[in-house]
Parts: structure tokens; C-alpha cells; sequence
């Protein structure tokens, strides 16, 4: 069954839930209406039906290599009280975007690589358990302006990327939220930061070991012919 939304009565829902957090992740200089669908994630369980309990979004650049089906059965694997599955970004993008919260804190492991430490995620690939993102009472004051204003201030944090930003930073504070999918599953294939700037570790982010099941052309980068 297949059931067409929408767009602008979508963006209509969604300004007065991510009007607030549009300044700090959006590319623009301000709050604009059309940036809201690119939150669409972030607020899915307050505007789709109640009887929808689970969703996957997923970007256009995508190539499956394994069947949709298997994806959809990582949902099995949330531990109690996780709402998102997402997998980590695979450039140093947010090494670079928290700099400051890295300098004043030598020790933390926010930006770091994998396996240890917290890269950020890409919201490429999204499992969003519906029914838990309503019932949970942490993920909806997250939502909340002046939580999100609370988290940028601490992590000194501003972003362009809409719905990955907020994942990330809130995944820096509140990594139970979410449950990590394998690189496999959101195999990104943009390596635009090895070239400005972070060669030398750039590597400890691209690497990904298995089969891939899900190729993510990113940042208009060519993907695999079979």
C-alpha cells in the first residue's frame, strides 16, 4: 500500500516543532519554513498516524544490495528505551565541527573515531521506532527549544546538516537513545574531507569491513556498478 504525503502540508506540521533548532543545524543565516523538511526525522512520530509504529527513511542516493526486509529487522535488535538506529559517519566531519568542545576537553571522545570514539552520525539510513519516540519522555524534551539551546551552548556546536546534527549532538549526551547500525548498512562513499584538511586520520573514519548491503553516494560521489 503505498500513501503519498504532502510535502508542504508535512512542513506546515513540522515548523513549530524544529523552528528553534533550524538556526543551529540549517545551512542559511536564519529559521527558514522550507528547511523544516529536512527535520522530518526528528519530529516524525508527532506527525504521522498513531498506527504507525515503525518507519525507515532512507536519502535518494542510496543502492541496495541486500533486501529492505533485512534492514527492517534491526528493529529486533533496540535494546529497551532506544527510539533511533542509525549508523555512524564515516568522514571526520564532526571532529572538525566540534573543535572547540575538543580543545577545551583533551580528553573526550567526542569526534574521535571508531571503535572507541564518538564520530557523529549520517542520517543516510534512519530506523525510527515511532511508538518509542512518542513514549519517550527524554527524546520529546530533547525536543524541546531550550534543551536544544542548553546542548549547542555546551558543545559549542553549529551545524548545516538538519536532522544529523541534531542526532549527533544529542548522541554525544545521550548515546542510548539510539542503536548504532553496522557501516554496511550506510556505506557513505564521500571522502571530500581526506582533501581539506584531515588526511592523516581520515582513514580511521572511512574504514568499513563486511559485505556492504546498502551503498550511499554522498556528496554526489559515484557509486559501484554490480
Amino acid at each position: 500500500q503505498v500513501i503519498v504525503h504532502d510535502v508542504n502540508e508535512l512542513t506546515e506540521k513540522l515548523f513549530p516543532i524544529v523552528e528553534a533548532m533550524q538556526k543551529h543545524f540549517s545551512a542559511g543565516s536564519g529559521t527558514y519554513y522550507s528547511d523544516s523538511i529536512f527535520f522530518l526525522s526528528v519530529a516524525m512520530h508527532r506527525i504521522m498516524p498513531k498506527e504507525i509504529t515503525q518507519i525507515i527513511q532512507v536519502d535518494l542516493d542510496l543502492k541496495f544490495k541486500t533486501n529492505i526486509r533485512d534492514l527492517f529487522d534491526e528493529f529486533d535488535n533496540f535494546p529497551e528505551g532506544t527510539v533511533i538506529g542509525i549508523a555512524r559517519e564515516m568522514q571526520p566531519v564532526y571532529r572538525h565541527t566540534f573543535w572547540q568542545y575538543r580543545r577545551e576537553n583533551p580528553q573526550t571522545k567526542v569526534g574521535d573515531p571508531p571503535p572507541d570514539g564518538l564520530p557523529g552520525f549520517n542520517s543516510g539510513v534512519l530506523l525510527l521506532n515511532l511508538e518509542a519516540m512518542r513514549q519517550s519522555k527524554l527524546y520529546n524534551q530533547l525536543l524541546e527549544p531550550s534543551m536544544v539551546q542548553k546542548l549547542t551552548e555546551k558543545y559549542h556546536f553549529k551545524g548545516h546538516l538538519g536532522d544529523q546534527d541534531f542526532f549527533t549532538m544529542v548522541g554525544m549526551e545521550h548515546p542510548e537513545l539510539f542503536h548504532v547500525l553496522d557501516c554496511t548498512w550506510n556505506r557513505q562513499l564521500c571522502t571530500w574531507w581526506r582533501e581539506h584538511g584531515y588526511s592523516d586520520v581520515f582513514d580511521q573514519y572511512f574504514r568499513c569491513e563486511g559485505q556492504v548491503r546498502i551503498y550511499h553516494g554522498n556528496c554526489n560521489t559515484p557509486i559501484p556498478e554490480d
